[in-house]
C-alpha cells in the first residue's frame, strides 16, 4: 500500500485528493488546521479506515517538526504541499499591506519548504519518492496579462523558485518535484464560475504525478500536464 500526506486537506481540492487517493486503497494522512471543525473530513474517515487526520497548521513551523517526529517510521511516497491562502482579493497597485503580504510567502512559500525539508527523509525512504507542490499559473510572469494580486502571484512564484531549486538539490536522492497548477477549480478560491470540478482537477493531478520522471522533476505543470512558461 502506498502513502500520501496531504496538507490543506479539509475542503476544496484537498478534500477531493483525500477521497480519491483513499478510493485507490493508499493510505492517506490527511492534514489540516482544525481536524474538531472538519465534519466532510471526518466523515470520509469515519467511511474508510486508510485514513487518518493530523492536526497542522502549516504557519506553525514548530507542529511541522512534531508530526514528522510522530510519523517518523513511516514512508511517504507522496507528499503533497497543497494547503495555501489567496490574500486580499483587493491586494491590487496602492493597496498592498505589508502584514497580510508576509502572511501569504510564509504560508504560500515558506511553510511549503518547511514541510519539505520535515518530511524529506519520509518520501527518501518510499518506493516512489514524490513531492508535488500547489502552484498556480498566476506565478507565471510570461503568462500575466492582466496584472493585479501582487501577493498571490509573488508568494507562489516565489515557491515555484524555492520548489525548483529543491527539485536539483533532491535529484540525488531519487527524489520526484512537480510544481501544479489545478486549473481553475469550482472552489471557495476559484468561485462557482471556474472551469472545472474538484473532480476533474484531482483525476488530472493524478495521472500527471503518476507519470512523473526524475527528468521532469522541477516542472511547472499545466492541469493537461503540459509545461507553464515561466
Amino acid at each position: 500500500m502506498n502513502n500520501i500526506l496531504i496538507t490543506g486537506s479539509n475542503r476544496g481540492i484537498g478534500l477531493e485528493l483525500v477521497t480519491q487517493y483513499a478510493e485507490d486503497n493508499w493510505r492517506v494522512y490527511a492534514c489540516c488546521r482544525s481536524p474538531e471543525e472538519a465534519t466532510t473530513l471526518q466523515e470520509l474517515a469515519n467511511l474508510n479506515k486508510n485514513i487518518s487526520i493530523h492536526s497542522l497548521d502549516v504557519a506553525d513551523h514548530q507542529r511541522i517538526l512534531e508530526l514528522a517526529k510522530e510519523l517518523k517510521d513511516i514512508s511517504i511516497d507522496i507528499l503533497f504541499n497543497n494547503a495555501g491562502i489567496y490574500g486580499p482579493y483587493d491586494a491590487n497597485f496602492g493597496n498592498t499591506n505589508q502584514k497580510k503580504w508576509l502572511e501569504c510567502f510564509n504560508i504560500n512559500t515558506i511553510s511549503p519548504m518547511k514541510v519539505t525539508e520535515a518530511f524529506v527523509t519520509h518520501v527518501a525512504n518510499s518506493q516512489l519518492k514524490t513531492i508535488a507542490t500547489m502552484s498556480s499559473k498566476m506565478a507565471s510572469m510570461a503568462d500575466n496579462g492582466s496584472g493585479g494580486s501582487y501577493l498571490y502571484r509573488s508568494s507562489k512564484a516565489a515557491l515555484n523558485a524555492v520548489m525548483t531549486s529543491a527539485a536539483i538539490d533532491l535529484k540525488p536522492k531519487g527524489i520526484k518535484v512537480a510544481i501544479m497548477h489545478p486549473g481553475w477549480v469550482k472552489t471557495d478560491m476559484g468561485g462557482p464560475n471556474a472551469e472545472i470540478s474538484t473532480t476533474e482537477c484531482v483525476k488530472q493531478l493524478k495521472n500527471i504525478l503518476s507519470k512523473l520522471t526524475l527528468e521532469k522533476s522541477g516542472s511547472f505543470f499545466e492541469i493537461d500536464g503540459s509545461i507553464i512558461p515561466w
